[in-house]
């Protein structure tokens, strides 16, 4: 925890401490700062070499840079970030990229391609969660240094091992793994380890210092986390393009809908993100406010263990797809703020599919379970992020359940402690919510789809590895993918992919968020991009 933070924050001013202070008396939020209440209960980390959640995903987006960026206004193309231009060699396989003259990090140490190498490095000996976005070009612990280096003091060089479909590479470098850390603030921080399943070097890379610190270069900088409470950001000047308008950002810990439309109505807050459809729709009717709203590459789902030799039964995973009350769901518990969907690619991704087979049937899951040997039902347990609307939908599951002889027991957590449970694949059911890493269908299907070694030691745990899903296959195909340039090719194959796990997979898929927010009349241009990393907060301002 960064304690200095908090002194300077509180030095800011009255009624900035009065946002900090455990009291529900709080004042108006300053013209310089802008309050969102959030359910960030998911952050766990803020190294990007390591954060695989929702919400610190966007934090990540606006504290750090990358090389490239997603254009929110054009999904299809990627647009310079610290890279100012790049260029492809013939084969494919080499990327060059000329980077910015006038950029610093926040603490003022110009970023220099030796900075681009070194995080590249970090990321890859590091090993955590989304460091596969990077080695499924073919990066190691050994061969990083050689395949992602500095050519010289502004020129970064990344060799891949196969010639992949340029959009694919160029996408995966917008995600937050892919941000560029300073290298030598960060060497200031590292520890010596003796190397371990958790370190596999003899240096953290900074890693254990970089959970709660900040070592970027983007148009805010990270100040303070206080774990399910509080995210303070704060303008970062040294930034290289149009400075951020606000001085700072809040983000406060608020998992309740109607908590969050009451603090938004009475102006405690600027922003409220997590509203259910009812609170939704009081917000739209009050003329002091304002909504907006953003379809998003999020999907959410009920994914079956198979590890559970119950579960994994063929006609288990069938019939759980048919005690889900889609049309229910749909006009009550996502009303406005998602959309039923029962593939894996968000609609907008190159090759999602539109297919939406399974009603609510009792009667042919019951069928189902008596095909597998379970006329007479079986128990599970169902973990469950308290917040909504997946606590709705996880009751309203388990009723329905229950009708087909399935005894379901729900043990609630916050986001950080059903995370862990799931991906070390200790659960029985499990509902989550999934959002793009990159805009590229690669992203979903990788995730879904490709399990390359279901060991519990694998190195690359996709959501398939964590529900135990051996898909060797289905595997080869996503791969095959990659490294089809012709665009209607690959995305007859993603196509194919999503029939295929709609028909066999271990996921119930349900829907696809909208995500929306209300907003308090004097603040301007706030918008959601189509990934949560791409909520950018520096073009926001307040009356």
């Amino acid at each position: 925890m960064m304690h200095f933070g908090r002194f300077r924050i509180l030095a800011a001013g009255a009624a900035v401490s009065a946002l900090l202070a455990a009291s529900p008396a709080w004042t108006a939020t300053p013209a310089d700062t802008l309050v969102e209440a959030w359910a960030i209960d998911d952050i766990i980390t803020l190294d990007p070499a390591e954060s695989f959640e929702i919400s610190p995903a966007e934090i990540l987006g606006n504290a750090y840079d990358m090389l490239v960026r997603l254009d929110p206004s054009d999904t299809s193309n990627v647009v310079p970030g610290i890279a100012e231009s790049w260029t492809i060699s013939d084969d494919g396989l080499t990327y060059t990229f000329k980077l910015r003259q006038d950029a610093k990090f926040a603490s003022g140490n110009p970023i220099t391609a030796a900075d681009v190498a070194y995080s590249f490095e970090r990321v890859v000996r590091l090993d955590k969660s989304p460091a596969f976005i990077l080695t499924q070009f073919g990066l190691t612990g050994e061969n990083v240094t050689e395949k992602a280096k500095a050519a010289d003091e502004s020129t970064f060089v990344l060799t891949v091992d196969k010639p992949y479909a340029p959009s694919f590479v160029l996408n995966c470098l917008t995600a937050t793994v892919g941000a560029i850390v300073d290298k030598k603030l960060l060497e200031e921080h590292a520890q010596k380890v003796t190397a371990t399943d958790d370190y596999k070097y003899d240096t953290d890379y900074g890693n254990a210092w970089l959970k709660t610190g900040y070592a970027g270069s983007g148009p805010f900088k990270i100040r303070d986390w206080r774990a399910n409470e509080v995210v303070v950001m704060e303008r970062n000047d040294n930034y290289y393009g149009e400075k951020a308008k606000l001085a700072r950002v809040f983000y406060r810990h608020v998992k309740e809908s109607a908590t969050q439309r009451l603090m938004l109505e009475s102006g405690d807050v600027d922003v409220a993100r997590n509203l259910e459809p009812g609170d939704y729709e009081a917000v739209q009717k009050n003329s002091d406010l304002t909504t907006v709203s953003a379809p998003k590459g999020t999907v959410y789902y009920i994914s079956l263990n198979q590890k559970n030799e119950n579960l994994a039964k063929p006609e288990v995973r069938e019939a759980f797809k048919y005690l889900i009350d889609y049309d229910a769901i749909g006009a009550t518990l996502i009303k406005g703020i998602g959309e039923i969907r029962q593939t894996h690619q968000p609609k907008g991704v190159l090759g999602a599919l539109d297919s939406n087979p399974y009603k609510m049937d009792i009667e042919k899951a019951k069928e189902l379970l008596e095909k597998a040997g379970l006329k007479d039902g079986l128990s599970i347990t169902f973990d469950v992020r308290n917040t909504q609307p997946v606590t709705g939908i996880a009751e309203s599951f388990q009723q329905n359940a229950a009708q087909a002889g399935i005894k379901i027991e729900i043990i609630p957590g916050d986001g950080k402690q059903t995370l862990t449970k799931y991906r070390a694949r200790n659960h029985d059911l499990y509902i989550g919510q999934w959002g793009m890493d990159y805009w590229d269908p690669n992203s979903n299907a990788e995730a879904f789809t490709s399990n390359p070694d279901n060991g519990d030691d694998a190195a690359n745990k996709t959501l398939a590895w964590r529900n135990a899903w051996d898909i060797p296959e289905l595997t080869k195909q996503t791969q095959a993918a990659l490294l089809e340039r012709d665009n209607e090719k690959r995305a007859e194959i993603y196509r194919k992919l999503q029939q295929e796990a709609l028909d066999q997979s271990p996921f119930v898929m349900i829907f696809q968020q909208t995500e929306v927010a209300g907003v308090r009349g004097n603040v301007k241009d706030f918008k959601l991009g189509p990934t949560f990393d791409s909520n950018f907060l520096a073009p926001v301002s307040k009356d």
